[in-house]
């Protein structure tokens, strides 16, 4: 497992799209599966399956399992805040500064629960599946920056992580200086992203 904290780099652009393909069931076929004797509303699934990821409010926190080292553990997760910083900062914060031109740093805040599984020993990546989107558009990655922010642990520094125990993993993306809107995604393994939303002054 490499270790995050490295030279301040922009590992990724901006500009680049993550696209997400998602599955779209046919709700349009409710009329025909009624004229059919109803058989094919009997095998959808109950409303209240539990589904993964979706939209989440300010304060709510998803549930989702995560395979550790000693064994699959189940998180409590929570985006507490979003802290947008300067442009000037950001050309700091970066290789070259022209890359950081019309950019801002936004570092996310989430907190993550051990709720079940074994005790972790040797840190977490629980935090892996953690993005920031900007405007819908995924932000540009910026190594080792996270750990350096106040209030946030580093997560290869965390051990013995017991059931009922909280830690607060931070993540920092380059977005545009612009940005109306700014998404934290996390996501469980094999799962659709829960996301956050922190509107933009």
């Amino acid at each position: 497992m490499p270790h995050r904290k490295t030279a301040l780099r922009l590992a990724a652009p901006v500009a680049v799209l993550a696209l997400a393909l998602t599955a779209c069931g046919g709700g349009d076929d409710d009329s025909d599966a009624d004229a059919k004797g109803g058989t094919a509303a009997a095998a959808s699934p109950s409303p209240s399956a539990p589904v993964s990821g979706g939209d989440m409010a300010q304060g709510e926190s998803a549930t989702g399992k995560v395979a550790e080292d000693p064994g699959q553990v189940t998180y409590d997760v929570v985006a507490q805040k979003v802290e947008v910083g300067t442009e000037a900062e950001a050309a700091k914060a970066v290789a070259d500064a022209a890359d950081a031109k019309g950019k801002v740093l936004a570092t996310a805040y989430v907190e993550y629960t051990h709720r079940s599984g074994p005790a972790l020993t040797e840190g977490s990546d629980v935090h892996d599946a953690t993005t920031v989107f900007a405007d819908g558009q995924r932000g540009g990655v910026l190594i080792g920056a996270s750990e350096d922010a106040p209030g946030c642990e580093d997560p290869y520094d965390v051990d013995g992580w017991k059931q009922g125990e909280s830690h607060v993993f931070c993540e920092t993306y380059v977005i545009p200086a612009n940005a109306t809107s700014v998404e934290v995604h996390w996501s469980e393994e094999d799962g659709e992203p829960y996301v956050w939303t922190f509107p933009q002054k």
